[in-house]
């Protein structure tokens, strides 16, 4: 025990020590480090892929800053969301200046381009990001859960969209030339990031206002009123009474006014 005493009194102890704790603590480093140092090295090249293809194709409009001009609006804070909805549907970039900025097959860059683009875009200010797959997978109708999940969307889709987008989301008509685009076919990533970042003259839905489940129920009861079967036949765009009237006029009077020529032709 002396001799043990007389060690830990030793000059050196102290020094040894600190070696040692130094190497336990690099040596644990080196292990954490090179895989988050991969990844950092990883994002900041996709960030500066994006840099270069935004300068490329969105600074003339969006500003080099991405501040925004005459032009184009400020993207500070719209998120990856944003950039991954605009040009995955083709809205982005736009063809010519137009009220709204229509959904094309044309898209003009590959997933990784605009991945990269909105990479660059969120590293400038926080906002909405892409959406977990967790909520934008389609939940299949047939167990009385699924079921009463999509039956709970479609209370949230009645309550909140079906005054612009119409009961079955076949969309409709706004001011000043505007309109609110249908919803059938439409990817389950793209509805959630519209709901997140309220492109157009959407309002903007934030988690906060509805839970992301429960935009998971509101795609889902948007992809089972498409797949249904129509039990009452044609549904002529199921736009109500608009085309239904027009329907009506066409056909229905048309069948009136000739029954009437027919009657005065024979009564004659």
């Amino acid at each position: 025990m002396k001799a043990l005493a007389a060690r830990r009194r030793h000059p050196a102890a102290i020094a040894l020590l600190i070696l040692v704790g130094l190497l336990v603590t690099g040596g644990a480093y080196s292990f954490a480090a090179p895989k988050d140092a991969n990844a950092s090295a990883a994002a900041a090249d996709t960030v500066a892929q994006g840099k270069t293809l935004f300068l490329a194709n969105c600074a003339s409009c969006h500003g080099t800053g991405a501040q925004g001009t005459n032009e184009g609006p400020s993207l500070y804070g719209v998120g990856a969301a944003a950039v991954d909805f605009q040009m995955s549907t083709g809205r982005m970039p736009m063809t010519s200046p137009n009220v709204q900025a229509p959904a094309q097959q044309d898209i003009k860059f590959t997933s990784d381009q605009i991945a990269a683009i909105a990479a660059f875009v969120a590293s400038l200010a926080p906002g909405p990001a892409v959406p977990d797959q967790q909520y934008t997978t389609v939940i299949e109708p047939g167990t009385q859960e699924n079921n009463e999940a999509i039956a709970r969307g479609g209370e949230i889709f009645r309550v909140n969209c079906a005054m612009c987008h119409n009961f079955a989301g076949a969309g409709g008509a706004l001011t000043r030339g505007k309109y609110a685009p249908p919803l059938q076919g439409i990817d389950p990533v793209h509805i959630y990031e519209a709901m997140v970042t309220g492109p157009q003259s959407m309002p903007v839905f934030s988690d906060t206002n509805i839970k992301p489940a429960s935009k998971q129920q509101l795609i889902s009861y948007l992809h089972a009123i498409e797949n249904r079967p129509e039990q009452g036949g044609m549904t002529l765009g199921n736009l109500g009474p608009v085309s239904e009237g027009l329907f009506a006029w066409t056909f229905g009077i048309g069948i009136l006014i000739g029954c009437a020529i027919w009657l005065g032709k024979k009564a004659a």
